[in-house]
């Protein structure tokens, strides 16, 4: 199989048809115009921020990992692979792996890229010291060598059709051999780092060397404004340019102020996650009693304004091809709630429930969620946390707790990270080696039909036996000036994909807001 081919052939076909049902587009048709300093707000910021790609971890790291750094593989936006560092990947067995790197591509310091850098960079990930978000995934090959200055070879442990997808993770980002040191980065992106302090300010200056198409902006600045409404006055005061998470409720008025908003259906989604190996998660009729509760209409209507889509308790979004249309949609249904509630015997009970506003929008469901209880007797205690800190002090560890999951390029991916008995990212520790089975069935076979069916029959699994409530799929919502011109809606998430700095363009002649 030569997947290169295969990734140009997509590439063509997606660029004739870009958007997806639901999708607006937000583009001008105007001529992109090159210069110009574009300042951007982020909804979360923290002192733990890293320039490290592989540890990078929230929005904020997402998006200076696409400043600096590039990875083989980039994903579009409907997150198909398209080549980036790779020209070409090519396997006939999905099992070893042969990559071909583009030439002529240089890191910020003048260094050619060359083999070594992209083994050292895929190998890091495997050293527990360095703490890499993508540990698990890396740990899939089992060998990874340079064959020559311009072609490496990857042999994983076990057949994934998938693993081009996996290569456009932002984490798996290629880094100079024998780095370090990440107070500046020293990648092949689109841009260079001038300023980084963590949780405050990071600022990004064009990289007059870079491979591909350069970006049409002289510079970028990113800060964080976690406070909704002082992000959203930020924007129309003009200090800011664009905001990203923009809130549903204040939607019409940026409209009315002459604002854009760029709507895309994600699959990202805000779970409820019950800890199965702890107290409560150990009666699967609480855990079954808690998805009756979620009133998943209420929550879209009221949390998200509509700008939702409801959801099933399992992780693959309406949109994708491989969605199960046919599964039961789960109800809010009180009555049946409080049945298994006082059958596992903490109907009653006051059971604590921790939610932050680091997972967007789990404050605003946990009250739905408490009030909900309180009218069939059961007692929830919610507590509201901080956004710093929340992913490493309190993100899997309490008994129930929120998560937010960013969209992920393939079906296959989405299980392994979330729900496979191994994965270190099993939130709710939820075993069930028949869904394991299922899973390595579907990364080795060729035939797409019998792939659909598998991940049909673990969407089902999933949905009846982990967890994880997932009442609502999310539409990012972006914000912009009226001089920001080139964003558009993308499956992979906020800011099109937190890769918005490689498209976008300021028209001055359409006037800044003051």
């Amino acid at each position: 199989m030569q997947v290169g081919s295969v990734l140009h052939r997509r590439s063509v076909l997606k660029a004739t048809g870009l958007l997806v049902a639901g999708m607006t587009s937000h583009s001008v048709k105007a001529a992109p115009v090159s210069g110009g300093h574009l300042k951007v707000a982020g909804a979360v910021g923290s002192s733990s921020e890293t320039l490290d790609p592989a540890r990078q971890s929230m929005a904020t790291d997402y998006i200076r990992g696409h400043l600096f750094y590039d990875g083989l593989i980039s994903l579009d936006d409907r997150l198909n692979p398209r080549f980036a560092l790779a020209e070409a990947l090519d396997s006939n067995d999905f099992l070893i792996w042969k990559i071909r790197l583009r030439r002529n591509v240089q890191f910020h310091d003048g260094t050619a890229l060359t083999a070594d850098d992209v083994v050292f960079s895929l190998r890091r990930h495997q050293d527990p010291g360095v703490g890499s978000q993508q540990y698990a995934l890396a740990r899939t090959m089992q060998s990874v060598r340079a064959v020559s200055p311009g072609l490496v070879e990857i042999v994983l442990d076990a057949p994934n059709s998938d693993f081009p997808a996996i290569l456009g993770i932002s984490n798996f980002a290629i880094l100079k051999a024998g780095t370090t040191d990440f107070k500046v980065p020293n990648g092949t992106g689109p841009f260079r780092c001038q300023e980084f302090t963590p949780g405050i300010r990071t600022v990004a200056v064009r990289n007059p060397e870079f491979w591909g198409d350069r970006p049409y902006l002289e510079s970028v600045e990113l800060i964080a404004i976690p406070d909704e409404m002082a992000r959203h006055n930020a924007l129309m005061s003009g200090d800011v340019d664009l905001i990203a998470t923009a809130n549903p409720r204040l939607v019409q008025m940026l409209k009315q102020g002459g604002f854009g908003v760029v709507e895309s259906p994600v699959g990202t989604y805000t779970d409820l996650s019950i800890r199965l190996d702890q107290k409560y998660g150990r009666s699967p009729e609480f855990v079954e009693g808690i998805k009756f509760l979620l009133n998943r209409d209420q929550i879209r209507q009221s949390v998200f304004l509509g700008f939702s889509r409801v959801g099933n308790d399992q992780p693959i979004p309406p949109e994708s091809p491989y969605f199960n249309n046919q599964l039961p949609q789960r109800t809010y249904d009180p009555d049946k709630a409080r049945f298994l509630l006082k059958r596992s015997g903490f109907l009653g009970e006051t059971i604590p429930l921790v939610c932050s506003p680091a997972a967007l929008a789990s404050v605003d469901i946990a009250v739905v969620l408490q009030y909900a209880a309180s009218q069939i007797g059961q007692k929830m205690a919610v507590h509201r946390v901080p956004a710093d800190g929340y992913w490493t002090q309190y993100w899997m560890k309490a008994p129930l707790g929120f998560g937010n999951i960013n969209p992920r390029p393939a079906p296959s991916l989405t299980f392994e990270l979330g729900f496979a008995s191994t994965s270190p990212w099993n939130e709710s520790r939820w075993r069930n080696p028949h869904f394991d089975g299922l899973l390595r069935d579907a990364k080795s076979t060729r035939d797409d039909s019998r792939k659909r069916q598998l991940y049909w029959d673990m969407q089902e699994l999933v949905s009846s036996g982990s967890g994880i409530c997932i009442p609502n799929f999310t539409n990012s919502l972006d914000a912009y000036a009226p001089h920001v011109c080139g964003l558009r809606p993308s499956q992979a998430g906020q800011l099109m994909g937190y890769d918005f700095a490689r498209s976008v363009w300021l028209n001055e002649n359409r006037g800044r807001k003051v």
